[in-house]
């Protein structure tokens, strides 16, 4: 089970406007800053994300490579798939797979993929017998 992730970008403002529109439709709706001069020597500022008093996707200013992460994110229904995917594009993200079953993983598994403003792989997705 993961805890949290750190996704390097290069805009800081242009990401947290991004994926507060992207994860509004998952319940995503938490937001955290983290000064990193309250950590250890060299952590940086963290703009965190989460949900039910968990904050589990951070974004920090830094070197952007978008083959270095994909990330996939829950959603508790196909509404809620189809209305990230849609949230998404109309933030600034580009289609990397619209919203269906993914057969070719398992018949009951939908999702949706676009890449971020950084190119980062996003998925979102609805696996029924998880629920």
């Amino acid at each position: 089970m993961l805890d949290h992730v750190f996704l390097s970008v290069r805009d800081v403002d242009r990401s947290i406007a991004f994926y507060t529109a992207t994860l509004e439709p998952l319940g995503i709706t938490t937001r955290v800053d983290y000064a990193g001069k309250d950590g250890p020597a060299g952590h940086p500022d963290l703009k965190g994300f989460g949900a039910d008093g968990r904050i589990f996707f951070w974004l920090r200013h830094g070197i952007v490579d978008s083959r270095a992460a994909h990330v996939g994110f829950i959603a508790d229904s196909i509404a809620e798939v189809d209305a990230a995917y849609t949230a998404a594009l109309a933030a600034g993200a580009t289609d990397n797979g619209p919203p269906a079953a993914r057969e070719y993983y398992d018949p009951r598994y939908y999702a949706a993929n676009v890449f971020d403003p950084d190119g980062y792989s996003l998925e979102f997705t609805y696996k029924s017998w998880q629920h």
